[in-house]
């Protein structure tokens, strides 16, 4: 009896200690190794940090961290019998790992060991992330005896902030400063630099921020901002003291229209140019031909090299059409001078001298994969983007690499495309390359482009998501485990909201299903549930949903035109992104309706009725209620089945030059009794200027007075091809129309 008492007894004491691993070891990025053992160490009022070989500034920082988010106040002596926090320095520790740490809770003493303080700093940040995630209770905040010993896959783990589409203030980026440290990123990739915007002051070019730094939006308003060199230096301080580099990007020879606003003498034309408000790719870039374009460059690098201490500038190098080359005879002479053989070769001449001058300076450079063209600067290290492709091909000839493809990294794609599980199967070695030269790939970047992304939305384009990259640059690959990891982010969601992070959706958060109900004559919407533990609130009156708006729970029946506005909740945080789904009850539904173009496969809707169903799209092309012709004028007859009143035919159509989509020039309607015999005729010519940044959805509308027909004539006269001042200039412009209202 005594020896099952006992053997009980035991399988409770390791029950309950398991419960207190799986309770505590909920750390994101996941420890290498991590061992709990009885007892806990109780943070109160009375404690004090000591240190061994540890600057006054990491102190510093970890008291006024404790201070801050615990209000726990460390006292300067210790006294014996004292809880103590010892960071301590000891060159033996795993030397070779040089962010590698170990973190020691007994009841009495925590100590963090690294053999340096980059170590140190990260297993501070473990601590800090156990003492959010134990919280306090009465004044105490008590974490469980045992330890950790933790180093990282990658010595490359950078967030890419695009701060030129949308300026983000100064407070802000110390704000994301901190998350990375929290998370144990190192780089913060900065994009100052770009056709939409200039933002870091040049001294000796105030033009770059006079009229670089602000654009005139289609409404007439005035956007932009800068950083001055004040401000960057505050930050590159600030950054130091939480061990995160920063790699400014400064781009060329592309990406240059804000630049190039700002002293066009520097391209191949003369300009003159606007700041861009379109986003894409500019044909106009800066002049390879002209020696006076690199000194101007080379001046601006001068006072970027002086501001960012780390050794690293990443310049772009990406997306550069070489049609301004072409025609350029200065660009021509420069080819024929140095034996080039194309503008290819032009390219990666030009990268290559702006990557001498960097060395010169002291600094690597960096540069997206189309630097690979024409052949590769000495020491440049190339990021790749496009795919894995650029990594395996710099690999494979001996250069490092920075691996993030769009298709993985870009978390301004939506997470109904790229979600929490697609970004945790990530792995930024490409799988082709052998053990030796696998060591060239530094690690990788997480990227967030901000054309649709201003300031205010950035925690919900990042997180969740980021955390999966957090624990794919820094954790074992072999124990990585997408379940395991999901329910530590399930975990973290309170973190979350302690840190106040908006954080946005995981995956699609559901699939609508819309059907019609012709007996009732009324739509049927049905909600499939994507992401687990999610609320959807809607509503039908205009009104933003909240979580005191009808909660979804069954189909949704619609008997009237209407739009149903739905949002999603989790734990009454709202996921940031807003759906709406539009019905119209008109003439055409149920109609036959013959379409002379057929449209893409691609931007299909729901088929050949899509456009007679009643539900009308959005601004997202990719809603499923868009239908889309290339190139192509749009003709279609509607046959109502039998003679009803017309009052008004508006067929919808979008404008989305960044997408190259475009309205139509002109809309002609026509109806009939008749199918051979259209008589009444309304034309409507476009009067929106095609050339805007923004989305916009236009109404082609005819009033007919309530005249009898059964059918009905819709031709939209299309542009075909993208306009000059596009970045798509010549090629296939698209037309995208959505439902047809007849009322």
């Amino acid at each position: 009896m005594k020896s099952k008492s006992f053997l009980l007894g035991t399988i409770i004491i390791l029950f309950t200690l398991q419960l207190k691993i799986n309770s505590q070891v909920t750390l994101i990025p996941k420890p290498r190794e991590a061992n709990i053992t009885s007892g806990s160490f109780s943070f109160t009022s009375g404690f004090a940090i000591k240190s061994t070989g540890v600057s006054r500034q990491l102190i510093d920082y970890t008291s006024h961290q404790l201070l801050r988010e615990f209000d726990l106040l460390p006292e300067t002596v210790v006294r014996p019998n004292f809880p103590v926090l010892e960071l301590k320095i000891d060159n033996t520790f795993l030397n070779d790992k040089p962010e590698a740490y170990s973190l020691k809770v007994t009841p009495k003493e925590i100590t963090i060991l690294s053999s340096n303080e980059r170590g140190v700093f990260y297993g501070v940040q473990t601590l800090l992330q156990i003492l959010v995630k134990a919280g306090k209770v009465n004044n105490e905040v008590k974490i469980y005896s045992g330890e950790i010993t933790d180093y990282p896959q990658y010595s490359w783990r950078g967030l890419n902030l695009d701060c030129s589409r949308h300026f983000m203030s100064k407070e802000f980026i110390k704000r994301y400063i901190e998350i990375l440290a929290f998370y144990k990123f190192n780089t913060f990739h900065w994009h100052l630099t770009d056709d939409q915007g200039w933002r870091i002051e040049i001294k000796k070019y105030p033009k770059l921020t006079e009229i670089g730094a602000w654009r005139k939006e289609a409404d007439g308003s005035i956007y932009g901002g800068y950083y001055t060199q004040q401000d960057i230096k505050e930050i590159v301080a600030y950054a130091k003291e939480r061990f995160i580099n920063i790699v400014p990007e400064i781009e060329m020879p592309g990406h240059s229209l804000a630049s190039l606003a700002s002293y066009p003498e520097n391209s191949c034309t003369g300009g003159p140019f606007e700041v861009g408000i379109v986003w894409g790719v500019m044909k106009d870039i800066y002049c390879a031909g002209r020696d006076s374009t690199f000194y101007f460059l080379q001046d601006i690098l001068d006072e970027v090299t002086a501001l960012f201490p780390g050794k690293y500038v990443h310049i772009g190098g990406d997306e550069a059409p070489k049609d301004r080359w072409k025609e350029c005879s200065k660009c021509q002479a420069r080819i024929k001078s140095e034996g080039l053989k194309d503008e290819h070769e032009l390219q990666s001449y030009f990268i290559k001298r702006i990557a001498k001058y960097l060395r010169s300076k002291g600094k690597e450079m960096i540069g997206w994969d189309e630097i690979l063209q024409g052949g590769l600067a000495e020491g440049a290290i190339v990021q790749s983007w496009q795919s894995f492709m650029g990594a395996y091909v710099a690999a494979k000839q001996g250069h490092y690499t920075i691996c993030s493809p769009a298709s993985y990294t870009y978390l301004n794609s939506d997470p109904d495309n790229l979600d929490l599980r697609i970004a945790y199967s990530f792995n930024p070695v490409p799988d082709e390359l052998n053990e030796e030269e696998k060591k060239f790939v530094l690690g990788s970047e997480v990227n967030l482009w901000t054309e649709e992304a201003p300031e205010e939305t950035v925690d919900s384009k990042l997180f969740p998501r980021i955390l999966a990259f957090a624990e794919v640059f820094w954790s074992n690959p072999e124990g990585r485990n997408y379940e395991e990891f999901y329910k530590r982010v399930q975990a973290s969601y309170k973190d979350l909201d302690a840190m106040r992070i908006k954080y946005g959706r995981e995956t699609k958060v559901f699939t609508p299903k819309t059907s019609f109900d012709s007996d009732k004559n009324e739509f049927v919407v049905e909600l499939n549930k994507g992401q687990a533990g999610t609320d959807i609130y809607y509503s039908m009156d205009g009104s933003d949903p909240d979580i005191n708006s009808i909660l979804y729970n069954e189909p949704i029946r619609i008997n009237k035109s209407v739009t149903l506005n739905l949002a999603a909740f989790r734990n009454k945080h709202d996921l940031g992104k807003k759906f709406s789904l539009s019905f119209d009850l008109h003439k055409a539904l149920n109609a036959e309706i013959t379409i002379k173009n057929k449209y893409d496969e691609r931007y299909r809707a729901s088929g050949d009725n899509a456009l007679i169903d009643g539900v009308r799209a959005t601004e997202n092309l990719h809603d499923g209620c868009w239908q889309g012709y290339e190139g192509v004028d749009f003709e279609a007859v509607i046959d109502l089945g039998e003679e009803k009143e017309i009052s008004k035919v508006s067929p919808r159509f979008m404008l989305n030059s960044n997408s190259w989509i475009f309205l139509p020039e002109k809309v002609t309607i026509s109806i009939a009794e008749d199918e051979d015999e259209f008589m009444e005729e309304k034309t409507i010519v476009n009067d929106v200027p095609q050339k805007n940044s923004e989305i916009v959805l236009k109404d082609f509308t005819a009033a007919f007075n309530n005249k009898p027909a059964r059918y009905i004539k819709v031709k939209a006269e299309s542009i075909k091809k993208c306009p000059d001042w596009h970045p798509g200039a010549g090629g296939k412009a698209w037309l995208f129309i959505d439902e047809i209202v007849v009322e």
